[in-house]
């Protein structure tokens, strides 16, 4: 069982930059693929950002790619979601999620976050 604990969140204005962070605990996630996804209100979750377990590939929606970057430190067991030129559109719930394998885009997960509020003022 693993168990994720997403921090980071917060209100910003836009243009600025957040850095979320994943801990995971329970069991070790250095050999698991870990995802960023968000809800915004009314909307369904979507996926954000993919790394797999060395770092060595990631994938990125669309709307987030050149802006977000996903990295993660398996000494930790953390994975990161670097925000940057945040937009209101951005604002959502952010979800981390852990899955045995690395498959772009979104997939079915294993274990999920229970999520951090993020704000962007225009």
């Amino acid at each position: 069982q693993v168990q994720l604990v997403e921090s980071g969140g917060g209100l910003v204005q836009a243009g600025n930059s957040l850095r979320l962070s994943c801990a995971a605990s329970g069991r070790t996630i250095s050999t698991s693929a870990m995802g960023w996804f968000r809800q915004a209100p009314g909307k369904e979750r979507e996926f954000v950002a993919v790394i797999n377990w060395t770092g060595s590939r990631t994938d990125y929606a669309d709307s987030v790619k050149d802006r977000f970057g996903i990295s993660r430190d398996n000494a930790k067991n953390t994975v990161y979601l670097q925000m940057n030129s945040l937009k209101p559109e951005d604002t959502a719930v952010y979800y981390c999620a852990a899955r045995r394998f690395f498959v772009a885009g979104g997939g079915k997960y294993d274990y999920w976050g229970q999520g951090t509020q993020v704000t962007v003022s225009s």
